[in-house]
């Protein structure tokens, strides 16, 4: 469980899943490709067709409160887009 962090469940991703057979998650930053790929395909039991990453800085921001200015910044990450094979699919779902 080193390599992925989390699954993306979003709006868009739910989209892309049925549409295309792509799911998204957050990796690891130091994750390549292969390892992304054999850590999906051990942990699910799917077939890997490609796997495409983006890697995201934080960017600063603040915000005006009773206290005064606080400043901050989100946090880095790295994203993976993971497409599976014809017919087989993840279920993001089952063990709720």
């Amino acid at each position: 469980m080193e390599v992925l962090i989390k699954p993306l469940v979003t709006e868009k991703m739910t989209g892309q899943g049925e549409k295309l057979n792509r799911f998204g998650f957050v990796v690891n930053k130091d994750a390549t490709k292969l390892e992304i790929k054999n850590a999906v395909e051990s942990m699910y039991n799917v077939k890997v067709a490609a796997v495409n990453t983006m890697s995201y800085s934080g960017k600063r921001k603040s915000r005006y409160t009773k206290a005064g200015l606080i400043q901050g910044s989100t946090n880095a990450y790295k994203k993976a887009l993971i497409t599976l094979v014809e017919g087989d699919t993840i279920d993001f779902y089952s063990n709720i």
